[in-house]
């Protein structure tokens, strides 16, 4: 009998450092999908990735798996993932997507971006031909309910992203005076432009856009009157900066501490806010120790973002009652389909082509 489960880690269960040495680029889930379907036997497998989690999606046919023995494939640094893993099996493992896809699991509950990065994931699996009839059907109901969730609740009323987050603890280090302070965002990715936005709210004029592709930084910058930098050039603009926002998508570090003991000279120890938003993390973690400098990471980030969950708590009975109700119709409709055949509908979501059915 086959049987779907979802396996996986996430900031409520493991924080930044674990996570970080888990993390998987958008350019290598095809990869990992495929080392996971030869090496742990799965007839189907989706790998998603985000800053917030590592989670795999499977279905077996001949073996029970733990976490534990699916994460093994995925863990090169042979950390012991035990007292962070979790499982699912069967509707649980459903309700489970629906939720994180939802954005009802999310640091910021109701973010939409999570949505965009579960499509991404299943589509990357469609692409290497890791999916079947069981997770066709699962993502695609997962994305519908993600649709449903924001058009007929108002839980995503407020919520944004974590970069919005960061800029809400900039507000509360600097106050009122956020708005004439100088803002460095290193990454000029989804995060950074997110950043920028809720800057360009609060009323700063001056932001500074630094990436490897100084071609990104200029659009970016010139559409929020900002300027853009360079990564050679970015530590010396920071010797007039008061916040640095960094969220590349670098596998390694990007500001080390010898080089922010450069800049604090060049600042003359004038206080200077950190703010690493990625992982893998983008600032080394001994910068902390550095006089006058002030490093906070994603998951200090949490404890910000709980206290706006109470505004937007009365709306999760609604959402749930929603994932309660697709989740039975996916299993009703799961269970039959070991002896009926199902017609594709694909030309309802000409998107979902490659996947060879719809939901």
């Amino acid at each position: 009998m086959k049987t779907i489960f979802a396996a996986g880690l996430s900031y409520k269960t493991t924080p930044v450092e674990v996570r970080e040495k888990l993390a998987i680029a958008p350019s290598k889930l095809r990869c990992f999908g495929c080392r996971l379907q030869i090496g742990a036997g799965l007839s189907e497998v989706v790998v998603l990735s985000t800053c917030n989690r590592v989670e795999i999606y499977g279905v077996t046919e001949s073996f029970a798996p733990t976490a534990t023995s699916i994460f093994d494939w995925i863990n090169p640094a042979g950390i012991d993932l035990r007292p962070h893993l979790y499982f699912h099996e069967g509707a649980e493992a459903i309700r489970h997507l629906f939720t994180v896809a939802g954005g009802l699991d999310s640091m910021v509950l109701g973010e939409t971006e999570i949505t965009g990065q579960v499509k991404q994931a299943y589509q990357a699996a469609c692409d290497a031909k890791l999916t079947g009839s069981i997770l066709n059907r699962v993502f695609q109901k997962a994305l519908q309910t993600a649709k449903e969730i924001r058009t007929e609740t108002q839980i995503g009323r407020g919520a944004t992203s974590v970069g919005s987050a960061a800029v809400e603890l900039a507000e509360k280090i600097f106050g009122a005076e956020l708005g004439g302070q100088t803002i460095m965002i290193i990454g000029a990715g989804k995060m950074g432009e997110a950043c920028i936005k809720h800057l360009a709210k609060k009323g700063n004029r001056t932001v500074l856009v630094a990436n490897r592709s100084i071609e990104r930084a200029q659009m970016l910058a010139a559409e929020f009157g900002g300027k853009a930098l360079t990564m050679d050039d970015c530590f010396s603009a920071m010797a007039d900066a008061d916040i640095v926002v960094s969220s590349t998508g670098s596998a390694g570090t990007v500001l080390h501490r010898t080089e922010i003991e450069n800049v604090m000279k060049a600042r003359r120890n004038r206080r200077l806010i950190l703010i690493d938003i990625a992982v893998p993390r983008d600032i080394e973690p001994e910068v902390q120790a550095v006089n006058g400098v002030y490093l906070y990471n994603i998951d200090d980030l949490e404890a910000l973002v709980r206290e706006n969950v109470k505004h937007r708590e009365r709306e999760l009975a609604q959402c749930q009652a929603i994932l309660e109700r697709r989740t039975a119709e996916v299993m009703a409709k799961l269970a039959p389909r070991r002896e009926t055949s199902y017609v594709p509908q694909a030309q309802e979501h000409p998107e979902w082509a490659l996947c060879g059915q719809a939901a």
